[in-house]
């Protein structure tokens, strides 16, 4: 049996390990909601480059020699856009064949891809390019709508499983600012996407410890600009905003692959 003090002293106790508990979740909770610390990159000799929906590799062309002509070894994904797991084994397998540092790259999308692989040893920073940036286990889709919709939804064609932009979309929505010529040849390459392809959730989001940096569309129809915005500054990432349409990385190559020069320590 306890006596009185020690009932007292037990009480006492346990109420400073509760509020202590309670100090600690509230400060893991603080940690969850605010921005990444900044990290400095180290310098990096390869550049892995991943697409995202409506697109395929194609669309990094004006970007890959500019990287090339640094001395970078560049590698270019195809993603099968099937389902993000699949998409991520297809970047981590790339990854794997890296010789050292990489700087890991990713448009619209494959943002999601590069948030959940990009925690592999190899990379050693994370660009975005107009792309998805979600926290670990946070629901895109229910962020995403927090924004006004961006008007390439409308122009979404659903299929046997799979759904693509149509061409006045693409056109106006997706490539706004790129010549109709060459417009028209991506949106014949473009990816058909499984129309579950967008339900997963990352499990991790390496932009928490890789320095990050993002590339914002001031005049995107295919994801908000203020939701660019706030992922960038949520990342803390080293940020630039380009009047580019959500194809920035075709209609400003000069911009973007300063960008990755920059994130690779070359700049």
């Amino acid at each position: 049996m306890l006596n009185a003090i020690d009932r007292r002293e037990f009480l006492m106790g346990l109420a400073a390990g509760g509020a202590a508990v309670l100090a600690a979740g509230h400060a893991r909770a603080a940690a969850a909601a605010a921005p990444a610390m900044p990290v400095a990159a180290p310098r990096a000799r390869n550049v892995v480059l991943v697409h995202g929906a409506y697109a395929d590799g194609s669309c990094w062309v004006e970007i890959i020699p500019r990287l090339q002509q640094a001395g970078l070894t560049v590698t270019a994904v195809q993603n099968p856009l099937q389902s993000l797991i699949e998409d991520c084994a297809f970047t981590q397998r790339i990854l794997d064949l890296q010789d050292g540092p990489t700087v890991l790259v990713g448009h619209s999308y494959a943002g999601e891809v590069i948030t959940q692989t990009g925690v592999h040893p190899k990379v050693s920073a994370l660009v975005y390019c107009s792309a998805r940036a979600p926290d670990a286990e946070e629901d895109y889709t229910a962020l995403a709508k927090t924004y006004p919709t961006p008007p390439a939804s409308a122009g979404l064609v659903h299929a046997g499983g799979y759904l693509w932009l149509n061409e006045e979309a693409f056109l106006r929505d997706f490539a706004g600012d790129v010549d109709p010529a060459r417009a028209r040849v991506l949106y014949a390459v473009q990816g058909r996407v499984s129309d579950t392809l967008f339900t997963a959730k990352v499990t991790q989001a390496a932009w928490r410890s890789k320095p990050s940096f993002y590339q914002v569309s001031a005049r995107d129809r295919t994801i908000n600009p203020d939701l660019q915005r706030f992922m960038a500054r949520r990342m803390n990432a080293k940020t630039i905003e380009l009047p580019s349409s959500h194809l920035g990385i075709v209609s400003h190559p000069k911009e973007i692959a300063a960008l990755i020069l920059e994130a690779a320590g070359a700049a």
